[in-house]
């Protein structure tokens, strides 16, 4: 319907060049917000990204403009939920869009609402293939601890499924080839929504993040 009316534009938010190119624009803003702070990205200063990531879109587009803005110096990292890994998938069996989460014995559910994917978009994973540097899954109880870790850090809240990006770094310092890039470089968390949460829904969340850390303490201290 939307193309045989002159006063409509409709963007698929899984196969639209459009908006893949309006995402990857945060290459070019955060080259320059990086550069007014003096932050320097090169071979031995690199930019490494955690970008949450469920059908891919935004995610394909931010690293194409990353990758487009700082080259070589960069690495871009998705993460997604154990059971909606859909871009991990579709991008390791090449099948791209052609392949489910449940193809692989997986049910997509996760509370990460935002991530919550079973098919990828065919355009993100080919798009970015070769150009993001790996993809990190995360348990859902890891979403809820970030939350509450960066409220009582930081006063900051932020919805579940973008806290998904903080499990990354300690999963990728495992490997001994990105350890010392690890070291050396500056971390972006990509942190999008929490604005629109209702305050009741906020403290439930932060409780429940709290509960785990609680419960995480109190493992440990019978050890």
């Amino acid at each position: 319907a939307a193309n045989s009316n002159a006063f409509c534009h409709f963007v698929d938010d899984e196969s639209s060049t459009d908006l893949f190119l309006g995402y990857s624009a945060a290459g070019r803003e955060m080259k320059e917000q990086l550069r007014e702070k003096n932050i320097p990205v090169d071979s031995e200063h690199p930019l490494i990204v955690y970008l949450p990531c469920g059908v891919g879109g935004a995610p394909a587009g931010i690293c194409w403009g990353l990758k487009h803005s700082f080259g070589p110096n960069v690495y871009v990292f998705f993460v997604e939920p154990t059971h909606a890994p859909c871009v991990c998938l579709g991008l390791f069996s090449d099948k791209h869009d052609g392949v489910t989460v449940q193809d692989f014995g997986l049910t997509g559910e996760t509370e990460a609402d935002g991530l919550a994917v079973s098919r990828p978009s065919g355009l993100a994973c080919r798009m970015s293939k070769h150009l993001v540097s790996g993809v990190v899954t995360v348990a859902d109880d890891e979403l809820f601890k970030h939350l509450a870790l960066l409220m009582d850090s930081d006063k900051i809240f932020a919805e579940p499924s973008c806290c998904s990006a903080f499990s990354a770094p300690q999963r990728i310092m495992g490997s001994s080839k990105m350890r010392a890039t690890m070291e050396n470089g500056t971390h972006v968390f990509w942190l999008s929504g929490g604005g629109l949460v209702p305050v009741e829904q906020r403290e439930l969340l932060i409780q429940r993040g709290r509960s785990l850390l609680a419960a995480d303490q109190a493992t440990a201290s019978k050890l």
